[in-house]
């Protein structure tokens, strides 16, 4: 039986899918305005290897992972860099697809952007004004009555008496209470607007995955993710939303994985450790990156640092040299009970234990180069694959895992479209960068009158 810790009840729980054999998954994604970080890696590779091990585990999955593209922060920047939002959100959207398969990181079943999706915000709000659970501020916003929902906190373990005690910010813009949270936002000069029952204005952000997730999973579903920052008021305030509206269960399982701290040091621009994905895919092999992020327990602090990397590009070249001395035979299929695969999901039903799933890869590699047995280099590719690791060519990863093996089609035809945004956009610098590293990658670029073609060199 797969368990999975809850943070809704604080405890490791069996995991009984709402329908038997399948799973509704929803995870909170990023926001577009800029590249993302390690914080973000984090949340894309451990909920990957959570919907894989849900498929290899004989469930049928549906992921969701949205993508805000409508937000204070996506206004700022545009405005900042005079550019239009769509172009801004397109630019690094492509950007995030780039990181994402350079991770390995499988795209979801569905990937809603807010944008899409204001009719069904405007809809929910209006039946928490119905419900008594909402009313319109005195500038013309719509907030959410926080008092007025019975069980507020019970994700975080926060008491509405404790957080009062901590607001030192007074009532303003016509709320009724500090801890009330904006579901609709009455439209600004040169912002984007929607027109409203309420007036033109834009929706909150905590109203977009509520509505998001209904439309794509139902207004009941199996488990809800995200990074633990999320945890309040995000995801508080989405079970305020959601069950307001509809008087009944949101989500039976939230998953939540925890912070990544550099040097021990919590990640943070304000501190000048913060960074992108492809700062640290410059100095590391991608897959390294991977595996050092699914060496630790997905809900334990994750502490970058050089040396870390460097250890995991070490282990991981352990495997791949077991796997380079001893030519795997074929495998029709893990035979999940066969010791080493045994032993391996059990780790992995274990709120998906990957260190001690990787124990099981390392104890089946020593035994492949003990013995040279084709049919266990088979099961240890295997195995690995079910986290994504271990299916590039072995002296490929070994020579450096640089060249053509960094780049799939899939990933070649993100980085075009990511220069073809950065070129509509007269950012030339950007462009002329994803030119050079696809050359550099042994891949060359042409661009023709039908649009940009690639070879390798």
């Amino acid at each position: 039986m797969q368990k999975i810790y809850n943070t809704l009840s604080r405890t490791k729980q069996d995991f009984i899918p709402i329908e038997p054999g399948k799973v509704r998954m929803y995870v909170c994604g990023m926001t577009v305005y800029d590249y993302c970080h390690l914080g973000h890696a984090r949340v894309l590779v451990v909920f990957d290897m959570v919907q894989r091990w849900f498929r290899a585990s004989g469930l049928d999955v549906t992921y969701v992972r949205n993508i805000t593209d409508i937000d204070d922060k996506i206004i700022k920047r545009a405005a900042e860099n005079g550019e239009e939002i769509g172009a801004l959100t397109g630019r690094f959207i492509a950007a995030m697809d780039e990181d994402a398969a350079a991770l390995g990181v499988e795209k979801p079943t569905h990937e809603p952007r807010a944008t899409q999706y204001v009719a069904g915000m405007i809809a929910m709000i209006e039946t928490l004004i119905k419900n008594s659970l909402a009313y319109v501020a005195g500038n013309g916003d719509v907030c959410y009555s926080v008092r007025d929902f019975q069980g507020y906190g019970k994700l975080s373990g926060k008491s509405l008496d404790d957080l009062r005690a901590g607001e030192r910010v007074e009532v303003v813009d016509g709320k009724r209470d500090p801890l009330d949270f904006v579901l609709w936002k009455s439209a600004k000069p040169a912002e984007p607007a929607w027109e409203s029952p309420w007036g033109k204005g834009r929706p909150g952000w905590h109203i977009e995955c509520s509505v998001m997730s209904d439309a794509l999973l139902g207004e009941h579903f199996d488990i809800h993710g995200g990074g633990a920052d999320l945890q309040f008021p995000h995801h508080e305030n989405e079970i305020a939303q959601s069950e307001g509206t509809h008087g009944h269960q949101h989500v039976n399982y939230w998953i939540h994985n925890g912070f990544v701290r550099i040097d021990n040091e919590k990640m943070s621009k304000s501190l000048g450790n913060f960074f992108t994905i492809r700062e640290v895919l410059e100095k590391y092999d991608a897959e390294v990156v991977r595996f050092f992020i699914l060496r630790a327990h997905y809900r334990s602090p994750l502490n970058y640092s050089d040396q870390h990397l460097d250890d995991a590009k070490g282990a991981l070249t352990r495997l791949y040299t077991a796997l380079k001395n001893v030519a795997p035979s074929s495998l029709a299929g893990i035979d999940w009970h066969e010791p080493y695969a045994a032993a391996f999901k059990n780790a992995m039903d274990d709120d998906f234990a990957t260190p001690e799933a990787l124990a099981v890869l390392f104890d089946l590699a020593n035994e492949v180069n003990k013995t040279n047995d084709e049919q266990r280099a088979a099961l240890l590719k295997a195995l690995g694959g079910v986290l994504g690791l271990l299916q590039r060519d072995p002296s490929a990863f070994l020579q450096g895992g640089a060249g053509e093996a960094s780049f799939t089609p899939e990933s070649i035809e993100v980085l075009i479209a990511e220069r073809v945004a950065a070129k509509k956009a007269k950012n030339y610098a950007e462009a002329d960068r994803i030119r050079k590293d696809l050359l550099d990658g042994g891949i060359v670029l042409e661009d023709t009158p039908q649009g940009t073609i690639w070879r390798r060199a």
